[in-house]
């Protein structure tokens, strides 16, 4: 690499809302494929853990009716903001997955702490911790595999937390079963998310205004 390559000052790429529309072209012609082809060869699977966990951040999203005009970013320190600035870290699980099993899935989700990326520059910084309010783990309970649909929101249950009670999770700093999860908080369903969410995030606030030493 050359001294002019290497001292280039690339700036952060916005990406912008794509309809699935856009047509692929080769030289200014078009090849007869779209975006929406690319989406639906790619995501259409959404079993799958990858996309099973982005789609549920977009589930919590409509729960707490995010602006879905905006793109998900990939590299954020948290994965949701609700329009009352409540950070929110999202974690999926399922005992059903996309591969032919023997048994269903173990269900754990990680909580492991993180340093914040800096877009501007592409490193990490900062110590390694949770940056988000409040957790939500996501459960796709549905154990029949002739009729699960994560789409049917009513084959789903949430766990939601304040990130001070992950803090002090004292078994594990890097994961968490379900066992032990159903012992800090009650299962809920969809309806109830978004009043469990800000109920959660207030209990946080209370919380670091608690250990907060005051002069």
């Amino acid at each position: 690499m050359n001294n002019k390559e290497s001292s280039l000052n690339l700036l952060p790429i916005e990406a912008t809302l794509k309809s699935g529309e856009e047509k692929l072209t080769y030289n200014g012609n078009n090849i007869g494929y779209k975006l929406i082809n690319f989406w639906q060869w790619s995501v259409s699977d959404i079993l799958s853990n990858a996309t099973r966990g982005r789609f549920a951040e977009f589930i919590v999203g409509t729960a707490i009716e995010f602006d879905n005009a905006a793109v998900r970013d990939e590299w954020g320190a948290y994965d949701l903001e609700s329009k009352k600035g409540i950070k929110i870290e999202v974690k999926s699980a399922s005992y059903i997955q996309s591969w032919s099993q023997k048994n269903y899935s173990a269900i754990t989700f990680s909580i492991k702490t993180s340093k914040y990326w800096n877009t501007e520059n592409g490193m990490s910084i900062g110590t390694a911790k949770r940056h988000a309010d409040v957790y939500v783990f996501c459960l796709l309970k549905n154990k029949d595999q002739e009729n699960i649909d994560p789409m049917k929101l009513e084959q789903w249950s949430f766990f939601v937390l304040p990130t001070y009670k992950i803090d002090g999770y004292t078994r594990s700093q890097s994961s968490i079963t379900l066992n032990s999860l159903s012992k800090l908080v009650n299962e809920i369903q969809y309806s109830e998310l978004r009043e469990e969410i800000n109920r959660a995030y207030l209990e946080q606030i209370k919380s670091l205004s608690k250990n907060t030493i005051k002069p």
